[in-house]
């Protein structure tokens, strides 16, 4: 994939070092809250990496996004996945397709931000 004016690179290296990232997107009705993460395939190779205290950087990982929804009121609590539901799932084959995949969705790719800078509760 191109490092274009769509993909920070700071996001990209994220994804290609196998770290999650994140958004949140409009929720169905009041009272519910949304988010779609990008999560990176590991192999064998990353958990070796990671047993020896380093982390492989991979531009050609596989890719799954995941659109979930949850009650607001439950968000920050323990129990965030009751009433938690999964709007829809796809998996991408390398970064080509992970563009295609967030094209198809309307989602940019600049609007992902790491795990912690969002509510998400996963």
């Amino acid at each position: 994939m191109q490092n274009g004016p769509d993909w920070p690179t700071d996001k990209l290296t994220t994804l290609r070092l196998g770290r999650r990232l994140v958004t949140e997107v409009p929720h169905s009705r009041p009272g519910r809250r949304a988010f779609v993460d990008i999560t990176p395939g590991r192999v064998g190779a990353d958990d070796r990496a990671r047993d020896e205290g380093w982390v492989r950087a991979d531009a050609r990982r596989r890719f799954r996004l995941e659109h979930w929804e949850y009650d607001e009121d439950r968000i920050d609590g323990f129990d965030h996945d009751i009433g938690a539901v999964l709007v829809d799932s796809a998996e991408a084959a390398d970064e080509v397709g992970l563009a295609a995949a967030l094209a198809a969705w309307g989602i940019r790719p600049d609007v992902f931000v790491h795990p912690w800078e969002t509510d998400d509760p996963k």
